[in-house]
């Protein structure tokens, strides 16, 4: 199998930017890809991101807008926001070499499909090898190059073995799997929750009632993780309890934010995409569809529709029967 020496990342966002830096620090031959030229011309120039202050961009990383150029490495990471993969993978799909792993760098389910990360890779680019990043890190910290642990799934367990050796260093720690589906889930469920965590905070209940939220979630992802074919050890490493105990109270988080300015009665933070409430009504259905009840990811989905208040989906969940754990 080959070493993947050179490595293309799609998307240069704060994320995007950073997995650049990554692959960079992991001796690779790297090109970043943005979608906007004007964008590609400034971040080549400056070797900086506007949507990432105070990181510099290695001066190795060729930056470019050119998607054909990108699709030669041997290996890319979409870091594209979710909704935007299936797009981004289309476009690369007609420049690619069979079997050329592409690893969704998102966290999230597709509207109007229902797909999961890689299940859109399959379809937009059948001649692919879909594989999916998650796990517990923040583009600043990654890209100021902290300590970070995160997961690789693959449902090739050698292809995943690979692809970390390939990214990994003594400050960014992937760890493989072959369960794809529980880092799916874990990813994509993890941003609901962290916008309950975010209203919980915003309503000023206290740490306890933080700490209730989070384990009561986690409990949430594990129903469905379990209903929908995952691990339970991969549903309590990094990709499930590390990234929800991660997102469950940072201010770094953007569905945390979100939800804390729900909490605090205040507008949506603006020019922020959190994932999380575009996953929230696909992950409602999905949990519909496989029978498991999932009441606090259910209320978010409520809220951002304008199901109902805050203060009424509070007290609903507050007032639910009492019951036996699990």
């Amino acid at each position: 199998m080959t070493a993947f020496n050179s490595v293309a990342v799609v998307g240069a966002g704060a994320w995007g930017t950073a997995l650049a830096g990554v692959a960079a620090r992991a001796g690779r031959e790297v090109v970043l890809c943005a979608r906007n030229p004007q964008l590609a011309a400034e971040i080549s120039a400056t070797r900086r991101n506007p949507k990432l202050p105070g990181a510099t961009l290695d001066a190795t990383v060729t930056v470019t807008d050119d998607i054909g150029l990108a699709a030669k490495a041997e290996l890319i990471l979409i870091a594209t926001p979710a909704q935007n993969l299936r797009a981004a993978v289309t476009a690369l799909s007609r420049h690619l070499a069979d079997a050329t792993p592409l690893v969704a760098c998102a966290k999230g389910i597709e509207r109007g499909t229902h797909k999961f990360m890689t299940e859109v890779i399959a379809e937009a680019a059948p001649m692919a090898r879909p594989a999916i990043l998650s796990g517990p890190s923040f583009a600043e910290d990654v890209a100021r190059g902290l300590p970070t642990a995160v997961t690789l799934a693959a449902g090739d367990a050698e292809l995943a073995s690979h692809l970390v050796q390939a990214l990994g260093s003594a400050t960014f720690r992937p760890y493989h799997t072959s369960d794809v589906r529980g880092v799916e889930i874990g990813g994509a469920a993890k941003n609901v929750l962290a916008i309950a965590a975010g209203i919980v905070a915003g309503k000023k209940f206290g740490a306890s009632a933080l700490a209730a939220l989070t384990t009561r979630g986690f409990s949430e992802l594990v129903r469905l993780g379990r209903a929908c074919g995952a691990r339970s050890e991969t549903m309590a490493g990094l990709s499930g309890l590390g990234d929800l105990i991660l997102t469950c109270g940072s201010p770094q988080s953007r569905n945390f934010a979100l939800g804390l300015a729900l909490g605090r009665g205040e507008a949506k933070p603006r020019d922020q995409l959190a994932e999380g409430e575009f996953t929230a009504p696909v992950l409602m259905e999905l949990a519909a569809a496989q029978g498991v009840d999932m009441p606090v990811s259910n209320a978010v989905a409520d809220i951002l529709r304008g199901a109902t208040t805050i203060d009424d989906a509070i007290e609903s969940l507050l007032t639910r029967p009492f019951k036996a754990e699990g």
